[in-house]
């Protein structure tokens, strides 16, 4: 089953990190007033039998199997209907593999929001490889959450490069910031461009003065937009000459969550998680929001 475009998906397992992950899609689908589908997708254990190792189960143990979850899965939902009496929440139980099954019913879905690392993830991993998946493929943008903020946070951290793909994450936090009374931080990182003075021995060197006052015009000029459409949101624009992922990382010490582009300027076009996506989402300690490509222009989190 495919979700409507006016759901927001949640992966959940029962894991610590999926209980995070939950209550943060529901506080968000309440705020868009949006339902709520809770989905959890498992792959059933293979045994071993006198047909040899790898046989699965049988069916009517399949069957238990897949009880037992869906009453627990509905145990979670029902906490959540209390704590939000106004919100539609539904409850599906898959088998299958965790990451396809939500990037199933996440197709077309306002956001889809997952845990870092569930019941199967190594201690020692960082960021699973559920959340990998399905922030690198999913058709909507992706909420990666990596534990609680602080309760003093009150910031949505965003970076921004130029890019078409950093302009729809300008528009999801803009969005997400207005809803929930945040103020907005844009960060645009920059390095001194390289120069091969093998190739070109008498090359001038670059001119960093001239370099920062052009990157923080094309800032302003990034968000001039945003500040119209969202005149609520209190903004603040970092200009930093830093690696990106190390700045949004600086720059997040009171944030409520960071906001990426899956792929900015200078990424491999094959790269679907681009290098900065891909440092911040194993390094935050908060919420991590990944837009893709295939997000729509508008504010992200209207479905609009």
């Amino acid at each position: 089953m495919t979700v409507s475009s006016r759901d927001i998906v949640v992966g959940y397992d029962g894991s610590d990190q999926a209980e995070v992950a939950l209550h943060f899609a529901a506080r968000d689908a309440a705020s868009l007033h949006l339902p709520l589908r809770i989905v959890h997708s498992f792959s059933p254990p293979m045994g071993g039998s006198g047909l040899g190792y790898g046989t699965l189960l049988p069916a009517d143990a399949l069957d238990s199997m897949r009880d037992g979850i869906a009453l627990n899965v509905e145990k979670a939902g029902e906490k959540i209907r209390q704590a939000h009496p106004n919100l539609e929440v539904s409850v599906i139980v898959l088998v299958g593999n965790p990451a396809a099954g939500v990037l199933s019913e996440a197709e077309g879905a306002t956001a889809v929001v997952v845990g870092s690392r569930g019941l199967g993830g190594f201690r020692g991993l960082l960021l699973g490889s559920t959340g990998i998946q399905v922030a690198s493929h999913a058709s909507c943008p992706v909420v990666v959450v990596r534990g609680e903020p602080s309760v003093t946070a009150h910031t949505v951290v965003v970076g921004v490069d130029g890019s078409d793909l950093s302009q729809a994450a300008l528009g999801w936090a803009f969005d997400y910031a207005s809803r929930h009374s945040y103020g907005v931080r844009v960060i645009h990182a920059w390095t001194v461009p390289s120069i091969d003075f093998m190739a070109a021995p008498a090359a001038p060197p670059a001119d960093v003065a001239t370099i920062s006052d052009e990157e923080m015009r094309a800032t302003a000029e990034a968000i001039a937009g945003f500040r119209t459409d969202f005149p609520d949101v209190n903004v603040e624009e970092r200009v930093v000459q830093k690696s990106a992922a190390a700045a949004l990382l600086a720059e997040a010490h009171d944030a409520v969550a960071i906001v990426v582009g899956t792929r900015g300027r200078g990424e491999v076009m094959g790269a679907v998680l681009g290098s900065v996506s891909q440092g911040v989402l194993h390094k935050a300690k908060i919420p991590v929001v990944v837009v893709g490509s295939a997000t729509t222009s508008g504010p992200v989190g209207t479905g609009a």
